[in-house]
């Protein structure tokens, strides 16, 4: 099999030659990259000639995959596959397996860290002492004793639940599922309506489908109170950006903190919400650690195994 890895990973280059000699073991012909492009005619170029490609979160589109005809299998090193023409691939017979909870620990830990960072401005107070200011009559809010919103009770929605019962915080949850799990934890399930207008602060962790999309709006924030905050650690689309910064600046929310966007950053310089009142806004970190990546690495690398020893 001819497998290629077409960007870095966070995998070292001495990682990446181990594999190559271990797939090369197996008679299999193992290629990396030690660089990242997104565009197509480069895509195209490292990934016609293989049979399975390891790939993240870039853009694979039909026109691309088109010029792999000998493609049977996609490792993708990332959680959720919207970015992924998946109506493609099942169409021509390719496999597509994704790298679920390798960052389960990571994004609940940068929810938490966002909803932190936007009740006490760590953020926007680094920027005041740096310009030479001081608090003045400035007065945070603590995370201890606030009802939180959790919208998604998978794994990533379980682990932020678990964070959140520790800082002493009431837990609702919203999901189509619901799970012992979370209720052991103590929260209690409700409908969408009722944790907005209920929640001091609401977290957001679903995946992008067409039912999730824009699941949050003008309607749904309207109900929440304006003195809660958002946090979107899961995908852009699952908010109206453009009714958020509304919110924001017309005082109808007090805060937000944001991880994705409706495209991956850069962001222009006049996007809504780099400009929206006290909303952090950080390029998409929240399955962005070391540890992740080390677990990710394992997981892709043993899912081709596993495809391979299939056939």
């Amino acid at each position: 099999m001819i497998i290629t890895c077409v960007e870095p990973l966070g995998i070292s280059e001495n990682h990446f030659k181990e594999l190559q000699k271990n797939f090369a073991g197996q008679g299999h012909s193992f290629h990396y990259f030690m660089d990242r492009h997104e565009d197509e005619a480069t895509l195209a170029e490292r990934m016609k000639e293989s049979e399975i490609v390891i790939i993240s979160n870039i853009k694979l589109t039909s026109t691309v995959l088109a010029q792999c005809s000998k493609l049977k299998m996609l490792s993708v090193a990332f959680t959720g596959l919207d970015h992924i023409d998946l109506k493609y691939c099942d169409e021509h017979n390719i496999f597509v397996q994704n790298a679920a909870g390798y960052s389960t620990t990571a994004v609940s830990e940068l929810a938490v860290g966002l909803m932190i960072d936007v009740l006490r401005k760590i953020t926007e107070l680094d920027g005041t002492i740096r310009q030479g200011g001081s608090r003045g009559t400035f007065l945070g809010r603590e995370l201890k004793g606030k009802t939180v919103g959790i919208v998604g009770t998978g794994a990533i929605g379980i682990a932020t639940m678990r964070l959140l019962k520790a800082f002493g915080c009431t837990l609702l949850a919203y999901s189509r599922t619901e799970r012992d799990e979370v209720k052991n934890i103590g929260a209690e399930y409700c409908d969408l309506n009722t944790l907005m207008q209920c929640s001091d602060i609401v977290s957001l962790h679903v995946p992008m489908t067409a039912e999730t999309h824009h699941l949050v709006g003008e309607k749904e924030m309207a109900l929440m109170k304006p003195t809660a905050i958002l946090i979107n650690t899961a995908r852009g689309n699952v908010i109206d950006i453009n009714a958020l910064a509304n919110a924001l600046n017309n005082g109808k929310l007090a805060g937000a903190g944001i991880d994705v966007y409706e495209k991956e950053p850069p962001l222009e310089a006049n996007h809504q919400l780099l400009n929206a009142n006290n909303c952090v806004t950080v390029p998409h970190i929240g399955y962005a650690t070391r540890e992740a990546f080390d677990i990710r690495a394992d997981i892709v690398i043993n899912h081709v195994w596993d495809f391979i020893n299939r056939l």
